[in-house]
């Protein structure tokens, strides 16, 4: 059953400016703060974001609802970026944690042996690893995706004897300082204080802003010229579909190319699956598309399937070259988050789950295409469950703001993504409830194609 949106009532007058992030667009105020917000005010720093996006104090949530302690209902077109690929409180998942916390289970333990660990690598291999043919070994990082890369990256030089890494315009891979080194977002390396210092170069993706680029041919040319001033690296980090980047899916030929190219040098190529994985591009790696196996695969974000924090290291077993405690992190053992993501392996192989997840992809494709047909100038990109409407040659970032503050007014969140936030990111829930579905595509539609 679906539950009615309720209608946004106008929100108090604020106590202290709080602008959203789409509110440097000409036209478009700052958003007032919800009531009783001033503890956030006082306590927590400035750095805060999606608050500010969003302004609404949740209380509850379930599947792809979230539930505002003033009455209002949303349907959650953003997942947690990414995070919540099997919606809110999933029921399968919710009991499975219940049980272990009630019957007293492991809740911290580091690197030792648990149940619950044994559990989720039993799970993991048997409904994602063995059907995919894929033998990797697993490190458990810590707890967020850029301990994950942070973790690729070391071991690839460390393998490798090599320093250097090859990355790509517009990729995304975490907030610290490893991670930052390959990421292209100018001002997520300006805030991290990265200046180019470590060994990386950055090559145009294979399609972006400034349209389609042979980047394959490229690496091999500056790989090949012993006077290119390039040396051959130790890796190559990739995301499959670039999702902060704007949703840009590689394609599987340029995918294939990339890995014929890394192989034949010896190049180690770490594909990045921490929001294009766990089943948001399609099936449960957005790689797979392409009949690649990577040596390296960073997975995070809906790994737990219940927003817990978890993040995997996956590599080739003769990779696996680390010395015991070379590489360590209090809560690299995150053991709440093993059960649930136990369950949520188990997923893959219901056959309700794949149903569903089909469901939800073909009418985010049904929808993107009309939009494409009645309006040109919108580029439209997508795969599985996740489409990026490119507003960049239609109003650019100012529409996009405007779209996500009208959707927002009309209980439906989504964010943007792209250089200039100028791409509507559209990911609902995989177990997405049909009806629920089309009310939030009916709020896209009414703002973007009656031109809110």
């Amino acid at each position: 059953m679906t539950t009615a949106l309720t209608p946004v009532a106008p929100a108090a007058a604020p106590t202290a400016p709080i602008r959203s992030a789409g509110a440097t667009a000409p036209g478009l105020p700052d958003l007032p703060p919800p009531a009783d917000t001033a503890v956030f005010d006082r306590g927590e720093s400035r750095v805060r974001l999606y608050c500010r996006t969003f302004p609404v104090v949740l209380r509850r949530a379930k599947g792809a609802r979230l539930f505002a302690e003033d009455g209002r209902v949303f349907t959650d077109f953003f997942c947690g970026a990414g995070s919540l690929n099997y919606g809110h409180n999933n029921d399968g998942l919710k009991a499975a944690l219940a049980a272990y916390v009630a019957a007293d289970g492991v809740a911290h333990g580091l690197d030792m042996y648990t149940v619950a660990k044994r559990e989720f690598l039993t799970a993991f291999r048997t409904h994602v690893l063995e059907p995919r043919g894929l033998e990797y070994t697993a490190q458990f990082p810590g707890p967020t995706g850029t301990d994950a890369v942070e973790a690729a990256l070391k071991v690839a030089r460390k393998a490798t004897g090599r320093s250097g890494v090859i990355a790509f315009s517009g990729g995304f891979h975490g907030m610290s300082r490893g991670s930052l080194a390959v990421t292209g977002n100018g001002r997520a390396r300006r805030a991290g204080g990265v200046h180019g210092q470590d060994p990386v170069t950055f090559v145009p993706f294979e399609d972006g802003p400034g349209g389609a680029f042979d980047s394959v041919g490229l690496i091999e040319r500056l790989l090949d010229d012993p006077s290119s001033g390039v040396e051959t690296p130790a890796a190559v980090i990739v995301e499959p579909v670039q999702m902060e980047g704007g949703v840009r899916p590689a394609s599987a030929a340029w995918l294939r190319r990339l890995r014929e190219a890394t192989e034949r040098r010896g190049i180690l190529l770490i594909c990045d699956e921490i929001q294009s994985g766990c089943g948001r591009t399609g099936d449960f790696f957005a790689f797979e598309e392409a009949g690649i196996v990577p040596d390296v695969v960073t997975v995070s974000k809906s790994l737990s399937g219940y927003g817990l924090p978890m993040s995997l290291t996956l590599f080739r077993p003769e990779l696996d070259v680390w010395e015991p405690g070379e590489h360590t992190g209090t809560f690299r053992g995150n053991q709440l988050a093993f059960v649930t993501a136990t369950a949520a392996a188990g997923l893959w192989s219901d056959e309700a789950f794949h149903r569903s997840r089909a469901e939800t992809a073909r009418a985010l494709a049904e929808f993107g295409a009309e939009v494409a047909d009645r309006e040109p100038a919108i580029r439209v990109r997508g795969r599985g469950a996740v489409l990026g409407i490119d507003l960049a040659a239609s109003g650019g970032g100012a529409r996009a703001a405007h779209v996500q503050r009208y959707a927002f007014d009309h209980g439906l969140i989504v964010e943007l993504a792209g250089r200039e936030d100028e791409v509507l990111k559209v990911m609902p829930p995989l177990t997405i409830d049909p009806a629920e579905l089309a009310d939030g595509i009916g709020v896209l539609r009414a703002a973007l194609l009656n031109r809110i």
